[in-house]
């Protein structure tokens, strides 16, 4: 029973092993069908895909039994088109064109103060009265003498309308009438200077002079009113960036003693350059948003002056030059993943700035620079990647 179990079992190996036979190649081509046909063209194709990825492996297997010594060993970066921008970085000033000291246009004793320091004032409203000195009482005067030169005047041109009376008659009460007149317009104003008005809307920041002082015209400084409303940051620019900085051009803003930037736009550049420095002026607005903003206040300027759009940049630092001053680097023809041949590549450089330098000419956009070890490599050596970057 034993050896029948035995034979039945040896029986169905056979039986397995003559199953059916696998068609080859050129029975397919010659008696297979199109499905059958696609069907082994993409079983090859999955092996086939199958065994360059094994040999990959392989390769980057046997690599590392390679002698090491036989390369020089780099970092790389690759390269990708990006917009450059370089800025040209002054020194600024906080300002307002409404920041001023106020004088007094009278002189005598300031009689009252209506305002504080910090409050907010209108334009045109009274902020202080300078004694008159009586002037008031002479204006008073003056106007009642005006009336009574003023009836004689009437009456002496109705008569001489009548042809009544003489011409010097009349000339003579014309003449005093608008002498009187004349003398009150010129009192009123001279005692209208006595009242000091606010010269535009803002904030008293500072009472200079107490009451009860004298003041004087142009000399007795009573007020300093100021508009924090049309701040802007003043600075100077050197004269050879003249057509490269103009209206609309960016800038950034750094406000370092209350700790703020921001990015702004030139609202305005001077068609004058000083003789004494050779330089011209540009404003930059300052937003509402930025608080504690303060007249004078210190600022740093980056002034765009240069654009270029989708450009080739590089780090600065991995720049050579050779005997005769000529900039270069190495760009990298890749043979695998790890290893590649060191191209030399003179170039044609363009601005820096931050550390990075534009190529005009001499590099692709695609192509892969050598970072580190471009000094231990010469031309067409073969080097290893260390360290490989994209930007």
């Amino acid at each position: 029973m034993k050896y029948i179990s035995y034979l039945t079992i040896l029986s169905l190996l056979i039986m397995v092993s003559c199953g059916p036979k696998e068609k080859s190649i050129e029975d397919i081509v010659e008696n297979g069908s199109k499905a059958e046909l696609n069907q082994k063209r993409e079983e090859l194709n999955t092996s086939m895909r199958k065994l360059n990825s094994q040999i990959k492996t392989l390769d980057k297997k046997l690599a590392d039994f390679e002698d090491s010594s036989k390369y020089a060993l780099v970092e790389a970066l690759g390269l990708a088109p990006k917009d450059f921008n370089h800025y040209v970085t002054v020194q600024g000033d906080v300002t307002t064109d409404q920041n001023i000291m106020i004088y007094p246009q009278f002189s005598g004793v300031l009689k009252d103060i209506y305002v504080k320091e910090g409050d907010q004032v209108k334009k045109g409203q009274k902020l202080a009265k300078i004694d008159d000195g009586g002037q008031s009482s002479q204006l008073k005067e003056m106007k009642a003498q005006r009336e009574l030169s003023k009836t004689r005047f009437e009456r002496q041109e109705r008569l001489w309308n009548e042809n009544i009376g003489s011409e010097i008659q009349y000339l003579e009460t014309k003449t005093a009438f608008e002498q009187i007149d004349n003398a009150v317009d010129q009192m009123r104003s001279q005692l209208n200077k006595s009242v000091i008005y606010a010269p535009f809307s803002g904030k008293i920041d500072e009472v200079i002079t107490d009451q009860g002082q004298v003041v004087s015209p142009g000399q007795t400084p009573i007020f300093r009113i100021l508009n924090l409303g049309d701040m802007y940051v003043s600075a100077n620019v050197p004269e050879n960036y003249v057509g490269n900085i103009s209206e609309g051009s960016e800038a950034i803003v750094t406000l370092g003693a209350i700790g703020k930037s921001f990015v702004g736009k030139v609202s305005q550049v001077s068609s004058n350059i000083s003789e004494s420095n050779r330089n011209f002026r540009v404003r930059v607005s300052i937003p509402d948003s930025i608080d504690f903003v303060k007249p004078n206040l210190i600022a740093t300027l980056k002034l765009n002056d240069y654009t270029s759009k989708q450009a080739i940049v590089i780090p600065e630092n991995i720049l050579q030059e050779n005997a005769s001053g000529q900039s270069f680097t190495f760009s990298l023809q890749m043979e695998n993943d790890s290893i590649g041949i060191a191209n030399f590549r003179e170039l044609k450089l363009g601005k820096n700035y931050q550390g990075e330098i534009e190529v005009l000419e001499g590099l692709n956009s695609t192509d892969i620079v050598v970072t580190e070890g471009a000094r231990t490599i010469k031309k067409n050596d073969k080097v290893r990647v260390l360290n490989f970057q994209k930007k």
